[in-house]
């Protein structure tokens, strides 16, 4: 059965107001007809440094153990690419059937063009 984790750190600083929004995103998704693993997008945002910040709840609906070693991921809104980047997360490590969020941070050089941060979404290259 699916259940939902926070990382050690997400647990400790997460408000209540975003514990509550994940949590009911979590089982808006756990209901869907789903793949093995589905990357819901929570939020996204620039920082300081100008890189792209992309907020997701990853759900492994899998019975393997998730890890995100050399995975490209590639961020899109209106069915343009607007960043793509290879991402090694040792301390990534989602169990099966278990959703987690993560932010995932695309380097200002990994940005192809400017994201208006509205209506995007990741998804995985093979």
């Amino acid at each position: 059965m699916q259940k939902l984790q926070f990382e050690p750190s997400w647990n400790k600083t997460l408000s209540p107001k975003d514990r509550k929004i994940i949590e009911g995103i979590y089982l808006e998704t756990t209901l869907s007809n789903h793949a093995d693993i589905e990357l819901t997008p929570l939020r996204q945002a620039i920082n300081h440094k100008g890189e792209l910040l992309v907020t997701v709840l990853v759900h492994n609906f899998s019975q393997q153990v998730l890890l995100f070693h050399n995975k490209k991921l590639r961020y899109i809104e209106n069915e343009e690419i607007i960043a793509e980047h290879i991402f090694s997360l040792p301390s990534l490590i989602i169990q099966r059937e278990t959703s987690m969020p993560w932010t995932f941070i695309f380097p200002v050089e990994s940005l192809k063009k400017p994201a208006t941060l509205e209506k995007g979404h990741l998804e995985f290259v093979d």
